[in-house]
């Protein structure tokens, strides 16, 4: 083996996760450029996102198996090479569609980088406190690429242009490439578990049926012979894949895990975070970009409060992890999150953006305590044997909500801002459904322009109206949804909050997969 070199190893994982949780929120203040540039509808903007968070989702348990097996740094350099590749792809993708292609390719790589990252970080810093120094860092960088995302993509995006986005991937990628032929030693556990293809198949089958039935729900007709065979299809996979889960004899996920109150409680929690808050960003940053009429770097700035609060409260929260009751941490920090999307649904057609700014705090105050205390909290509720897979299993959960937080609440915004727009221009003469069609799809204020002059601003009015009664719809489901979750982790979070001692997590560095982090 190679000699150790731990601070470069700690600095090219933390660069590549950086980068691959940078593109996850980067693109959010792209969106509007890219419907201008290639005439993309809502769904194909919604796989922008979702092309690349499935298969990090669906293989990142996989991911984590395979560099057990084959090595860690192999697959972490395989990732790697696939994500900067896919980087390269999208910054020269010619339409919506290579573009959703090229970032589910990019979204293969983020799995592999991720899966391996702790691992390989657990292996280079065998020490206890060093290598809790170390996860310490990478903790911090984690929460720095979810914070500055939407400020770093506005900024590219209004300066060279949205290809920008991908191609500033490359050279780091490159460098990071090389660092790791380098510098980075090869490791494995010396009885690795097998990986599950047939669950990875299922899993991932089931999740792309039931997103792209949600996606092309409202185009194709929810009756539709297409969106049924869909569900059906996500229905079979995904029982399918559960049943394959219950009977393997090293199953991807385990679903024992879930006897446990707590585990259930946190693993509803990271879910319903992710799907109703950070889903939503999607149509807040179309809402800033073509309604609003902000640059993308200004639709960036606008983020910040929610960014900021989620980045000041999580090493706070981290502190308290030993001294509050884990209920109230897990359970509060969603009633929390829930209260924030409830101060968003003050919005109509003459509300500032400033409108949100109190609910962005508050919602970003939640966001940042359970992210920073839903790992100690899960990893404490099951045995040591198990945590790498707990910690996989949270954080898989995480991606999924992301997913299907964009499809659902694509359903709900193209809904209720088409029967705004429609109820706004009823008797108006003008083509109605086209106009709400448009307006559901996120264009905004901007489909104005498809009028004569005239008509204009009762366009640009009425649409303000939609897209504000539109987001208005989706806060308010979300947080009824996210408080019947904060409720129920209230009632099953039981556990105190003691995370694993220093010597289980060493014994599991060779072991498991180690603790995969969560994602702010």
């Amino acid at each position: 083996m190679k000699p150790r070199h731990p601070g470069w190893t700690l600095l090219v994982v933390c660069a590549a996760v950086f980068m691959l949780l940078l593109d996850l929120t980067v693109v959010a203040v792209a969106l509007g450029d890219l419907q201008h540039d290639f005439d993309a509808s809502l769904s194909e903007l919604q796989w922008v996102v979702d092309a690349y968070t499935l298969p990090l989702a669906g293989l990142l348990l996989t991911a984590a198996t395979l560099g057990d097996r084959i090595g860690r740094r192999r697959i972490f350099a395989a990732g790697l090479a696939l994500f900067t590749l896919g980087s390269l792809a999208c910054a020269l993708a010619w339409s919506a569609l290579s573009l959703d292609a090229f970032r589910g390719l990019q979204g293969v790589g983020a799995a592999l980088l991720f899966g391996t990252a702790l691992p390989l970080l657990g292996a280079a810093f065998p020490e206890p406190k060093r290598r809790a120094g170390a996860i310490g860092v990478f903790g911090a960088t984690l929460t720095g690429a979810t914070a500055v995302g939407p400020l770093v993509g506005g900024a590219l995006v209004d300066g060279p242009g949205w290809r920008w986005i991908f191609l500033i991937n490359v050279p780091i990628g490159i460098a990071a490439l090389v660092v790791t032929a380098l510098r980075l030693a090869e490791s494995r556990p010396e009885n690795p578990r097998k990986a599950d293809w047939p669950g990875t198949a299922l899993l991932t089958g089931g999740l792309f049926a039931l997103l792209l039935g949600l996606i092309r729900g409202h185009e194709e007709g929810w009756g539709s012979a297409l969106i049924v065979g869909l569900f059906v299809a996500a229905g079979v996979l995904i029982g399918g894949f559960l049943v394959r889960q219950a009977t393997a004899a090293q199953p991807m996920m385990d679903l024992s895990l879930f006897r446990s109150p707590t585990f259930s409680g946190v693993s509803l929690s990271v879910f319903v975070i992710s799907a109703a808050l950070v889903g939503a960003t999607t149509y807040l940053s179309l809402y800033f970009l073509n309604t609003l009429g902000y640059t993308p770097f200004e639709a960036g700035l606008r983020f910040l409060p929610l960014t900021v609060a989620s980045f000041v409260a999580a090493p706070i929260a981290a502190q308290l992890v030993h001294r509050v009751s884990p209920r109230i941490l897990v359970g509060g920090s969603v009633l929390v999150a829930a209260l924030g999307m409830a101060l968003m649904t003050q919005l109509d057609g003459d509300s500032a953006w400033t409108v949100l700014i109190p609910g962005f705090v508050v919602a970003g105050i939640g966001m940042g305590v359970s992210g920073a205390v839903v790992s100690s909290v899960s990893l404490a509720a099951v045995e040591p044997t198990r945590a790498g897979m707990a910690t996989g299993v949270v954080n898989t959960l995480r991606q999924l909500g992301v997913a299907a937080g964009v499809a659902i609440w694509g359903v709900v915004f193209q809904a209720r801002v088409g029967d705004e727009l429609t109820s706004q221009l009823h008797g108006s003469g003008l083509p109605v459904d086209k106009l709400a069609d448009a307006a559901g799809s996120g264009a905004g204020a901007q489909i104005a322009r498809a009028v004569p002059a005239p008509l204009q601003e009762i366009v640009a009015d009425a649409a303000r109206a939609a897209g504000a009664a539109g987001l208005d719809r989706l806060m308010l489901i979300g947080a009824i949804a996210t408080a019947v979750v904060g409720v129920a982790a209230l009632v099953l979070v039981r556990v105190p909050a003691e995370p694993p001692s220093h010597a289980d997590v060493s014994r599991e560095a060779d072991a498991t997969r180690d603790e995969v982090p969560e994602m702010a």
